[in-house]
């Protein structure tokens, strides 16, 4: 049964790969890179936060402390109508939004961006929550109370009848169309990001077989969700504050064990947020290129801006919109603000982002492949692209002769190629001019050391600290924040 449901995910993901990758790759160029310069979605987001920020003068800032009381049940009114209480409608939301972004998406940011990533993430956040005070207090205005007192509410409500009530006419067309991508929206990044996620990191730290994880996965959200918001809202208001009070707590140990590290982490985030080093391209490209990966993560992170917690807001028990927009304006802060600080601050001040580290890499096909002779660095990596030419590579018992493999812009140390069976592999690759590699059968597997990513560098960073427990504890909260990002997305979905 196992050997059957393994060859269904694999048969899964090559049709993933083969039809839907690029697709997804097409229109990436489009959403996030277009114009080159300075691609459109970036510009809307950060002026849209802006523009919002200034308009209700800074209303994240004036209204943080009302928030707070809010949130601890102050102004809560058992006859209001609505399914949750502010508190459950909080963590509803910072389930969803609380979830791999703040463990893999971090790392990937300050990886592909650098360092200075992590500052775009905060400028991100801290417009973001006035988006988020906007977005959810519009879906308070504008929800729907159903006979039975349950409510219904989000963005597909209130651009149907708020532009409507505004005389702006019928956008019930682009209110579907929300509703319709958001749907898409929670098979993607709601639930296939996070479950990937998890099943790769219990693969690597406990050898569970990633079916076995989907499995259990699935099981569980299923459990939670057929009972409706309220069992979500119970569910979630317990597992998410303990979740992030664990991985918070795990990341603090380690800053006071690096606490001397932290000024010159801080520093050196700020100065590569305008001046990036070490970034192919260099000048401003470099500069984009961080900003880019920040406002991209950072949006992933939090969600401000993209229509999905107005949706687990719009279920507050109040008659004050307003009230419900402050609660919900402190969830970029908890999110990007706090959580996602601490993994910056880990992986920046542990020193995990630059390590390489011994470790099983894909196949070798999915490797870009430089000819140069042993004594090369990566400082050589951008002369070695622009002088490569189409050719061969001969390995010879599992080492490369004259070449050397690139994983994430570095080069891969101490490379071996194996073939399935875990022996030292003996042919030759061919080397296109862009540098890809292609081979005659199996491609063989790759194991090198080289720099982590994602998941993988995170847990990198809180085992320099912690030994093994730093490994145990990420590992544990990508299983909890995949499940309560799951259990959210499939409400909104």
């Amino acid at each position: 049964m196992l050997t059957f449901l393994e060859r269904l995910a694999e048969a899964v993901s090559t049709f993933f790969q083969t039809y839907l990758e690029p697709v997804a790759e097409f229109l990436e160029g489009y959403v996030w890179s277009w114009p080159p310069d300075w691609p459109l979605l970036a510009v809307v987001l950060l002026g849209t936060g802006l523009f919002v920020t200034v308009r209700l003068a800074f209303v994240q800032v004036r209204g943080f402390k009302h928030a707070i009381d809010i949130t601890r049940g102050k102004y809560d009114n058992p006859e209001d109508a609505g399914d949750l209480k502010h508190y459950q409608a909080l963590t509803t939301a910072l389930s969803a939004t609380v979830g791999i972004g703040n463990i893999a998406g971090v790392a990937i940011a300050i990886r592909m961006g650098g360092p200075g990533a992590l500052f775009w993430m905060w400028v991100t956040a801290f417009f973001g929550m006035a988006l988020k005070f906007a977005e959810c207090t519009l879906a308070l205005k504008y929800r729907k109370v159903h006979a039975d007192g349950s409510v219904s509410g989000g963005p597909m409500y209130y651009i149907e009848m708020g532009l409507k009530d505004r005389g702006f006419g019928n956008w019930k067309w682009m209110a579907m169309t929300f509703a319709a991508l958001a749907a898409i929206c929670s098979f993607g990044s709601g639930n296939m990001n996070q479950s990937n996620t998890m099943a790769v990191q219990m693969e690597g730290a406990f050898h569970i077989p990633r079916v076995v994880t989907a499995l259990i996965f699935a099981a569980v959200v299923a459990a939670v969700i057929i009972g409706g918001i309220k069992r979500i809202g119970r569910v979630t208001s317990i597992l998410a504050p303990a979740m992030a009070l664990l991985y918070v707590v795990g990341a603090l140990i380690i800053l006071l064990i690096n606490v001397k590290e932290i000024p010159s982490g801080l520093a050196l985030i700020v100065t590569q947020a305008f001046a990036p080093e070490s970034l192919v391209g260099g000048g401003v490209a470099s500069f984009l290129l961080t900003l880019m990966w920040g406002i991209r993560r950072g949006l992933f992170s939090n969600e401000a801006g993209q229509g999905s917690a107005p949706i687990a807001h719009a279920t507050a028990k109040t008659t004050e919109p307003v009230r419900e927009g402050l609660v919900a304006s402190l969830g970029p802060f908890i999110d990007t603000l706090v959580i996602c600080t601490m993994t910056g601050l880990v992986v920046v001040t542990s020193g995990a982002y630059k390590d390489k580290v011994e470790q099983s890499l894909a196949a070798v096909t999915a490797h870009e492949a430089v000819v140069a002779g042993s004594s090369v660095t990566d400082s050589d990596l951008s002369s070695l692209r622009e002088a490569r030419q189409a050719g061969s590579i001969t390995v010879r018992d599992g080492a490369l002769q004259g070449a050397h493999l690139v994983h994430f812009d570095a080069l891969v140390e101490d490379a071996r190629l194996f073939d399935g069976a875990g022996n030292p592999w003996n042919g030759s690759l061919s080397l296109a001019a862009d540098g890809t590699l292609s081979v005659e059968g199996d491609a063989p597997t790759v194991i090198g050391r080289a720099l982590h990513s994602g998941a993988e560098l995170t847990s990198w960073g809180f085992e320099k600290g912690l030994g093994a427990w730093g490994k145990l504890i990420v590992s544990l909260a990508v299983l909890l924040f995949a499940v309560s990002t799951a259990i959210s997305w499939s409400y909104y979905g």
